[in-house]
């Protein structure tokens, strides 16, 4: 697996840069301003990259290194795109004993990514989670609305093909 945060380059466009900036203008003399302007770039972008971080930093003539720690502080930033689908893994006590630690293994390996990031054809989000609410079906997985219970890891290739399609 890649040490790099993200495998999908960054495609942002100029409509989406002008927005950004006019935040910043709108923002930028405020006490406080850089949450606001992270959370309405989030909504811009759908995620953190760190190009947009720099141009947040640039903007508001501070450290970049300052925009990066609010970003991977609050779990509310993303720093790479969510994919089509997000698979959340219940790593919750009836779900963990009951051998949820296997599933999101065998989830990172045919994925091929690690848990808190997206496929590179930003086809599947994966995130680990403490508890889906659905303990009387442990193991559970839920993809988008969908929940799968009572899970073994040789069952995970057909679910997932059934999002590939």
């Amino acid at each position: 697996m890649s040490d790099k945060i993200t495998n999908i380059p960054f495609s942002g466009t100029p409509e989406q840069e002008a927005q950004l900036t006019a935040v910043i203008n709108e923002h930028k003399n405020q006490e406080g301003a850089l949450m606001p302007i992270m959370q309405k770039a989030q909504d811009i972008y759908g995620y953190l990259p760190i190009e947009v971080q720099t141009m947040i930093a640039k903007g508001l003539n501070c450290p970049l290194e300052q925009v990066y720690g609010v970003s991977t502080f609050y779990s509310q930033f993303n720093l790479e795109p969510k994919g089509e689908h997000l698979i959340r893994v219940c790593l919750g006590t009836a779900c963990y004993v009951r051998g949820s630690q296997d599933i999101l293994t065998e989830l990172e390996r045919q994925l091929k990514i690690e848990a808190g990031h997206t496929t590179p054809d930003a086809k599947f989000t994966l995130e680990a989670t403490r508890c889906l609410g659905c303990c009387g079906l442990a193991p559970v997985i839920m993809i988008d609305d969908d929940v799968y219970g009572r899970l073994t890891p040789q069952g995970i290739k057909e679910i997932l093909d059934k999002y590939r399609n």
